[in-house]
């Protein structure tokens, strides 16, 4: 299994919009595309003195799944338009581990 780990920073202003944004349209956008391999994703939330930082877990069965989601450069970023609008910046890669141990179910 391969975890996909992306992070971004956007106001405190702008984080209950961008939160919506990812739980309303993004990750169902994503679910809906039924990406063979894609096993879910997670999303992470952290309040800082003058911004918000988001952080996104997908995990996938291997590259080629994750090839699947994100094109032949999987390292490079998925940030639709919507999401950069609201975003101050982000992580313009993202990380992959190969998973020793899975997360828990929720």
């Amino acid at each position: 299994m391969i975890t996909r780990i992306w992070r971004g920073w956007t106001s405190r202003q702008n984080a209950a919009a961008y939160q919506d944004l990812l739980l309303n349209e993004i990750f169902p956008g994503i679910e809906a595309r039924k990406i063979a391999g894609f096993r879910g994703i997670s999303l992470l939330r952290r309040e800082m003195v003058d911004e918000v930082e988001f952080a996104t877990i997908m995990w996938f069965d291997s590259i080629d799944a994750v090839k699947d989601f994100a094109g032949q450069h999987y390292e490079t970023a998925v940030v639709p338009p919507k999401a950069r609008a609201v975003l101050a910046r982000f992580d313009t890669s993202s990380a992959h581990y190969d998973t020793v141990v899975p997360a828990p179910l929720a």
